[in-house]
């Protein structure tokens, strides 16, 4: 394209025609996924390549050796203890998701459905977020007092009559575990579950209601397979952080429970970061596995 221009002279000529570099439509989607793809490459694909490689190293009391050995894998493999750490570690997972899950179901439900006004279930949403303000370990350290032989609910017991002395396995046990994971896991089930049921057109359950479909009904035909997003994408928060989780058992357990995260922490306390990192490759594929298999069971794009 050619433009004109004047000269001092008052003659009138033509520039040289503007050259527009025109970056094809396939190169331009990449060149703007480019910023993501560094990032994500040096915060998350790096660090886990890091691992893997480490993973295959040798070591001793003093340092770490370069190679590319098996045996760490062999010796997280092959041992019985660490199947059993997995096993525990698997148990609490599903407890803790079956649980979070009933409880986050119906505070969403609560939420969703009794709450007339979108100003009050916002509030009452945000009183649910006000113990995540704190610190992790803070909120879990305070169940010590509440559980512990002395604590409130031991001496409330024991001062109605109800038990003739304290119950020990309140605290330091599988249970206190349960409960403080119970504890910090539940909003991560709330929240998305909550965001799916108030996108539910209520005219559908009007529609179910004038068919004659019962409460129970409605619940089991209509809610849940429009909620399947939601709790998808909260049990993937909750398993993948109860799968994560070291120092909710070390503290709560007392030192008498153990955990995959746990097991690596030790190793890495003792100077076995090889071994370390065979076991966090080990959990890793554990983790994309169980989410791979919730993935596979909803669609968790409905939500997206």
């Amino acid at each position: 394209m050619a433009t004109l221009a004047t000269s001092q002279s008052g003659e009138i000529s033509a520039d040289k025609p503007i050259r527009r570099w025109v970056v094809p439509r396939a190169l331009a989607s990449h060149l703007q996924a480019t910023p993501l793809l560094l990032i994500l490459g040096f915060f998350f694909v790096l660090p886990i390549l890091t691992i893997v490689v480490v993973s295959f190293w040798d070591y001793d009391f003093a340092g770490l050796y370069p190679d590319f050995l098996t045996m760490n894998y062999a010796d997280t493999l092959g041992s019985w203890v660490t199947w059993k750490i997995y096993l525990n570690t698997l148990k609490f997972t599903v407890l803790v998701w079956a649980l979070t899950l009933s409880i986050g179901f119906w505070v969403a439900y609560f939420l969703a459905f009794h709450v007339r006004t979108t100003t009050m279930q916002m509030v009452l949403f945000l009183v649910c977020t006000v113990p995540f303000l704190t610190s992790n370990i803070i909120r879990m350290i305070s169940w010590i007092p509440v559980l512990g032989r002395n604590g409130l609910v031991n001496s409330t017991l024991i001062e109605l009559g109800l038990i003739p002395q304290p119950i020990e396995w309140l605290l330091y046990s599988d249970f206190a575990v349960l409960l403080a994971m119970v504890h910090l896991n539940t909003l991560f089930m709330v929240t998305p579950i909550f965001n799916t049921l108030v996108r539910i057109d209520r005219s559908l359950i009007e529609a179910a209601r004038d068919c004659g479909a019962t409460g129970g009904q409605i619940l089991w035909n209509v809610i849940l397979p429009l909620a399947k997003p939601g709790i998808a994408i909260g049990s993937i928060f909750v398993v993948t952080l109860v799968m994560a989780d070291f120092s909710t058992v070390q503290v709560m357990s007392g030192g008498q429970s153990a955990s995959v995260a746990l097991m690596m922490k030790n190793q890495m306390s003792l100077l076995q970061y090889p071994a370390a990192a065979a076991n966090a490759v080990v959990l890793l594929i554990v983790v994309l596995s169980m989410v791979a298999a919730i993935l596979r069971v909803v669609d968790i794009r409905k939500e997206l």
